[in-house]
């Protein structure tokens, strides 16, 4: 019986692709980088922005940290809204409040922005407590905001608290504290990631999340 539930927000509750790649390949382009598929940013969405920064084009950290600020150049205005609910996660999350979940979302995207975005989609009245990173990346990796989550809502019985998410982050952030995982396969991961990373349950489409929480 899980009676808290927490959700990943990039890949999980909406779809960030083209504002995520848009601000992406804008801080590229102060580099003098040019994207020429935006399929190949769909990587950044998910995992701490800098940390793929220093992956994928080999920055140092300064030179990583200071991407993320060119990123929210274009994000805090533009990007952020360039973004979409994925079909039937209201339905869900409304189904689960009425089987009296607590809904927490648990993402590496600051808390400022994510806000915004449960707010102009009208999300945020589902959930009763929103865990992010911070502006200045010293909470950002997907354990460090659980535990924000959990020890801002007084969470003790860990056994009680399911987390959902895309990719091998979300799976690998609950595990550290030995919570379930439910890793569904609409958004940015895929089942051979989840799986590796162990997930509990895999969910294909969004109404399957429910199969998982009764």
């Amino acid at each position: 019986m899980y009676n808290t539930v927490f959700f990943d927000l990039d890949g999980t509750l909406t779809d960030p692709a083209i504002g995520i790649t848009n601000s992406v390949a804008h801080a590229l382009k102060k580099w003098g980088i040019e994207v020429g598929v935006r399929s190949e940013l769909y990587k950044f969405i998910g995992p701490p922005l800098v940390d793929s920064f220093c992956k994928y084009y080999g920055f140092s950290r300064e030179d990583g940290e200071l991407s993320v600020k060119y990123y929210r150049e274009y994000f805090a205005d533009k990007g952020l809204f360039e973004n979409s609910v994925y079909e039937g996660v209201p339905e869900m999350l409304s189904e689960l409040k009425k089987r009296g979940k607590r809904l927490i979302v648990a993402t590496s995207k600051p808390e400022l922005f994510s806000e915004k975005i449960l707010k102009h989609f009208e999300l945020d009245k589902y959930f009763d407590f929103l865990a992010g990173a911070t502006m200045d990346s010293s909470r950002v990796k997907k354990a460090d905001v659980i535990a924000h989550a959990l020890k801002s809502c007084g969470i003790t019985d860990l056994s009680s608290v399911v987390m959902v998410g895309d990719r091998e982050h979300d799976v690998l952030g609950a595990a550290h504290f030995g919570i379930d995982s439910i890793g569904v396969l609409y958004g940015y991961g895929n089942r051979a990631e989840l799986e590796a990373a162990g997930a509990t349950y895999i969910a294909p489409e969004v109404a399957d999340i429910l199969k998982f929480i009764e």
